[in-house]
């Protein structure tokens, strides 16, 4: 899923955004105080999940309903209900997902692919992965090796 992106000149949408607290679908919140009241925003990711949690607890609106007028699904709200129980309010900010970095596409091997290219300029990114095979023991994808490679131009450039 794509991150959201704040409008321009919104500086607590980009602050959110910046600290992946941003809701990615502030517009199904159909509760009423993020209806009504401007200090409830929809938009904030961690507020929604508190008073989430905070409606069954202290109002004792059942799950079903609560998941419903937060727009998540009821394993969201025990997944944020027991976030809440276990971290306090900091287990409530998303956490990001996948792998934190390329992993196969280390430095050595965006470097190995760059002499590659260097001493064999007409070398296609199809035969560059299966060199990558031969010397690294290692699969890559052909998307994957391209980014590393745009990346590593583009820092180039900047020099």
């Amino acid at each position: 899923m794509a991150k959201p992106k704040p409008t321009t000149g919104d500086t607590k949408g980009s602050a959110l955004a910046q600290d992946g607290a941003l809701n990615p679908h502030p517009e199904v919140v159909s509760d009423a105080l993020f209806t009504s009241n401007p200090f409830f925003d929809a938009r904030d990711l961690v507020q929604v999940r508190y008073e989430m949690v905070r409606r069954h607890q202290a109002d004792g609106v059942p799950i079903s309903e609560v998941a419903s007028d937060f727009g998540v699904s009821r394993p969201t709200f025990y997944k944020a209900q027991s976030a809440l129980a276990d971290q306090g309010l900091p287990g409530l900010v998303p956490l990001q997902r996948g792998p934190k970095g390329g992993h196969k596409l280390s430095a050595e091997v965006v470097a190995f692919v760059g002499e590659l290219k260097a001493t064999r300029p007409d070398m296609t990114v199809t035969q560059c992965i299966a060199e990558i095979a031969v010397h690294f023991g290692i699969s890559v994808h052909r998307r994957s090796l391209e980014r590393a490679m745009a990346r590593k131009k583009k820092r180039l450039e900047t020099l």
